[in-house]
């Protein structure tokens, strides 16, 4: 009943409203901004490894930039994306992709404003992102809607993307490594058995998590700088690898993700219905792992050491291109061309377990290497999205509680906590709420976007002319 109840209210947070809200802000943007997404993508991954220089903020605009990518690079590169073409067929990856596409663009505008409407503190702490874009943009009339985005991300991090998912992910793939056949069963809760995989890899993540949180976003970026870019280099060369083991399938693996965008697989009268699966999970997964709209990246942004808007706003776009059309493209090929899917439907697979054995059947190594692959990869991938999100949310009670530190601190080991907890939830439960807690975040972002599309396309316009009198603005 619990799960029934969970599903219709993510049925309404992300039914035709939330789809027609997301593509179309990302629509409205990419007219407004002339597809700079395309335009000034070059640029863009030139930034995205040049700092600035003498400009406020907390870290550097790549470690800004990683402790984004930190947050987005996780399960849903991995166990989302699976999900999406169980439930939604191959032909939610071309939503996926078009989201992305689009998603750039949106990811652009936040990044702007985020840096635009921040403040810093006489300590130099930085605190920004939608809650103050839309206080300062809109105007405090608005700060009702500010607060709405402020609780929401509390509670996506707290009791959705930033926790439960993260670590269950790890903990499902953990097991299907050591313990596929769950014969060591430490305790049960009602029917359910949890092995002693399942506890030691919670116990080990809680504790590793612990020990990160507590410095805050200086010890965050640092680790993410340096974990964010190696994992997501042997990632995509591991998917490569399958992928060129498997050439031969990719033709028609492109074949099925187009039929099934459009519902040409279905009969006649099931054809509308099938391309609105396709489209809903393709566009809500999609947003799952490259969170573009939902407002969480921004308050990355907010921290950069930059004095120019708009060159956040590139870098910040890039992590959408490398999350989406990049990692979870090469996710779902992979899985295409293994026929992982059609595995699954045929033996109940979910979540990890789908990629795990594309991982397996698909390289040349088997699938126990395959599948400690993917342990390996989703451990430091997961690992990574909770420390970024424990940031944002952090973040979001600073904004509600005027940056009470007793109620940050208490909220630090709550976090802990729920890390601990997410693994003993059931998989369904877990994505089900995640997805709840992004659509609800989501909704005053995308209307702050929208009313503010025209300062970003305005201070777009500013700077590249400001650019074409000092060339060193974008070197």
């Amino acid at each position: 009943m619990f799960n029934e109840i969970l599903t219709k209210i993510n049925d309404l947070a992300w039914g035709v409203p939330m789809l027609v809200l997301i593509m179309g802000a990302g629509l409205l943007l990419t007219v407004r901004l002339g597809g700079m997404q395309f335009r000034k993508l070059g640029l863009a991954l030139k930034l995205m490894v040049k700092n600035e220089e003498g400009g406020e903020g907390e870290v550097s605009s790549f470690g800004a930039l990683c402790t984004a990518m930190a947050a987005t690079v996780g399960t849903g590169n991995i166990v989302g994306v699976a999900g999406a073409v169980l439930v939604g067929g191959p032909g939610a990856l071309f939503w996926m992709f078009v989201a992305a596409c689009l998603g750039m663009a949106t990811k652009y505008a936040e990044g702007l404003l985020a840096v635009k409407y921040r403040s810093i503190d006489e300590n130099g702490v930085a605190l920004g992102g939608p809650f103050l874009y839309i206080e300062k943009g809109m105007g405090t009339k608005w700060k009702w809607l500010a607060k709405m985005f402020a609780i929401f991300g509390v509670g996506a991090g707290l009791l959705g993307i930033g926790t439960m998912t993260q670590v269950n992910g790890i903990a499902t793939a953990v097991e299907n490594y050591f313990d596929p056949e769950k014969a060591n069963i430490m305790f049960s809760i009602g029917e359910t058995g949890y092995t002693y995989a399942t506890v030691i890899a919670a116990v080990v993540v809680t504790v590793f998590v612990a020990l990160i949180v507590i410095g805050g976003i200086q010890r965050i970026a640092a680790v993410t700088t340096i974990i964010v870019p190696f994992m997501a280099i042997l990632y995509v060369a591991v998917c490569l690898i399958i992928l060129a083991m498997n050439i031969e399938a990719i033709p028609g693996a492109v074949v099925e993700i187009f039929r099934g965008a459009f519902g040409l697989d279905a009969a006649a009268g099931g054809m509308l219905g099938a391309l609105f699966v396709a489209m809903q999970k393709g566009v809500a997964r999609g947003v799952f792992s490259n969170e573009a709209g939902l407002g969480s990246a921004p308050i990355a942004a907010a921290a950069a050491k930059t004095k120019e808007p708009v060159r956040q706003g590139l870098v910040t776009m890039t992590g959408t291109f490398m999350d989406t059309i990049i990692i979870c493209m090469m996710t779902g090929l992979t899985i295409l061309v293994t026929d992982a899917n059609i595995v699954a439907a045929e033996k109940g697979l979910e979540g990890a377990s789908i990629t795990a054995y594309a991982f397996g059947v698909g390289g040349p190594w088997g699938q126990s290497v395959g599948s400690f692959i993917l342990m390996i990869c989703l451990a430091f991938f997961a690992v990574t999205t909770i420390l970024g999100w424990d940031y944002y949310s952090e973040r979001c009670l600073a904004y509600l509680t005027n940056n009470n530190m007793a109620v940050q601190k208490v909220f630090k080991w709550l976090y802990v906590l729920a890390v601990f907890a997410g693994p003993f939830l059931t998989v369904s439960a877990v994505w089900t709420i995640a997805e709840i807690f992004n659509g609800f975040m989501a909704i005053p972002n995308l209307i702050a976007l929208i009313a503010l599309s025209g300062v970003v396309a305005a201070e777009t316009k500013s700077f590249f002319e400001r650019v074409k009198d000092d060339p060193k603005l974008i070197q």
